[in-house]
């Protein structure tokens, strides 16, 4: 029986592709992508406490609090403008050659670009060459990270069996969960049993430093990691026919082959980018802006930030799969429209617990905004874009669908929130940030197909 909303056509010969790996693969592929998407969010996450905590006077010395803050949003933000680059270099090499490729030399580039951080000679030793440095590290990171939740994100939708999509899809959420939740589990550490000077001097490197274990084995699984069943088994389809490559001349002409192949490509990809951007937008206010905020605005303790985030990274273990569960049984729109109304709801609330400076208040404003506001979304996502592209150019259209909507949110945001907040010295433009990312998520939802159970060797776009 078709799902509603999707009209798709079964497989070519009966059978679900995602049955033809065995359970031992698709655990294997589960935690490959767990695994890379813990280490890419492990690295950003990293840079944006470093931002936060100690970036400003290690490579952006003698700058006033207001303009350091901005230069460090700003690196940051260059990361994810490089990831856009990947997403086309490395989507494009993921669709002609496989999954499995693309994933091997993503995690690398990621992860040694995460690595060599750590051993970066600071401003006082090298002067402008440390923050060029610095730029350059992220640009690499960022190339290869463009296409490394996108590559996890359909790998895993691509093995699940089509009735726990939506549950073995968030496992990538629950991935971007782990790297946020050691990375703020690493500085709270590093806060706690070091001084100022120790951080400052030596203390920060040993996080960038370390992440070199989970890079080697990560690459090692990815080795021996088997190709996506979709993937090796796609089809073409013609007038709502599913044929084999092999078999497309026998079926129709060229034109029709293409027309089938472009049929609403672009409403399905503008739709991606926005519940893209209305996540990727809150991510970066809540897990960024709000911690390099409290530091550098109010004047609050390092270790408040760092301690909320690790306490709403714990939560989210039971969220993420929680919303994925969900998404199986009632569907991919609910979801988004449920929790991008939520986000909008809460963003001036937490914004008043933030500025009240009471500690409490502000650790479980943030820890429920992280996972009402971001992860909720992300564990919706991760199965939801999968579904709305194509097999013939899924990596593709997805991987340019996130970066693009993560530039616009990600990089370009925090960077205006410092702008703003430096500008009018006031709390409010970052909940009107907040209310605007959570509305084009909601909106973007509202116009969207429900897609859960769509045939992923279907070809066409499902809007």
């Amino acid at each position: 029986m078709q799902q509603p909303g999707n009209g798709s056509a079964p497989p070519t010969d009966g059978v679900d592709p995602q049955s033809r790996r065995s359970t031992k693969d698709l655990s294997r592929a589960a935690v490959s992508g767990w695994l890379g998407t813990a280490l890419e969010y492990f690295d950003f996450q990293l840079y944006a406490f470093g931002a936060a905590l100690v970036f400003i006077p290690l490579f952006f010395p003698g700058t006033a609090p207001g303009i350091g803050f901005i230069l460090a949003m700003a690196t940051y933000g260059v990361g994810y403008v490089a990831r856009l680059a990947g997403a086309v270099y490395f989507g494009r090499m993921g669709d002609r050659l496989g999954r499995k490729k693309v994933l091997f030399l993503t995690i690398a580039l990621m992860g040694g670009s995460t690595t060599l951080i750590g051993f970066l000679p600071t401003y006082a030793s090298v002067g402008i060459l440390a923050p060029l440095l610095l730029v350059l590290l992220r640009m690499i990171g960022g190339f290869g990270a463009g296409a490394e939740i996108a590559g996890a994100t359909v790998m895993l939708a691509e093995y699940a069996p089509r009735r726990r999509r939506g549950l073995v899809g968030s496992l990538v959420a629950l991935g971007t969960n782990s790297g946020t939740l050691a990375a703020a589990g690493t500085w709270a550490v590093l806060l706690a049993v070091l001084s100022e000077e120790q951080l400052l001097d030596w203390g920060w490197r040993i996080p960038f430093i370390a992440s070199v274990g989970l890079l080697l084995f990560t690459l090692w699984l990815r080795r021996n990691l088997k190709e996506s069943p979709v993937f090796e088994q796609r089809a073409d389809v013609v007038d709502g026919v599913a044929v084999k490559r092999d078999e497309i001349t026998q079926v129709a002409g060229q034109a029709a082959v293409e027309q089938a192949l472009h049929e609403k490509k672009g409403k399905a990809f503008f739709i991606a980018v926005g519940l893209r951007f209305g996540q990727a937008g809150n991510s970066g206010l809540i897990q960024t802006v709000l911690i390099t905020y409290l530091v550098s605005t109010l004047m609050l303790d390092r270790s408040i930030g760092t301690t909320a985030i690790t306490i709403g990274s714990v939560i989210g273990f039971a969220t993420v799969p929680l919303v994925g569960i969900l998404s199986d049984r009632i569907g991919r729109r609910p979801i988004y429209l449920v929790f991008s109304a939520i986000g909008a709801i809460i963003a001036v609330p937490l914004m008043l617990a933030v500025e009240s400076g009471d500690t409490v208040l502000i650790t479980v404003a943030i820890a429920l905004s992280l996972n009402l506001a971001v992860l909720s979304l992300f564990a919706g996502e991760s199965v939801t874009l999968a579904e709305l592209f194509g097999a013939r150019n899924r990596f593709t259209q997805l991987a340019l669908a996130k970066e693009a909507g993560g530039i616009a949110a990600s990089a370009i945001g925090p960077v205006l929130a410092a702008a703003l907040t430096a500008a009018t010295g006031s709390w409010w433009p970052l909940a009107a940030m907040m209310i605007g990312y959570s509305a084009i998520a909601f909106f973007s939802a509202l116009v969207a197909p429900e897609v859960r159970g769509r045939d992923l060797l279907r070809l066409d776009n499902a809007a």
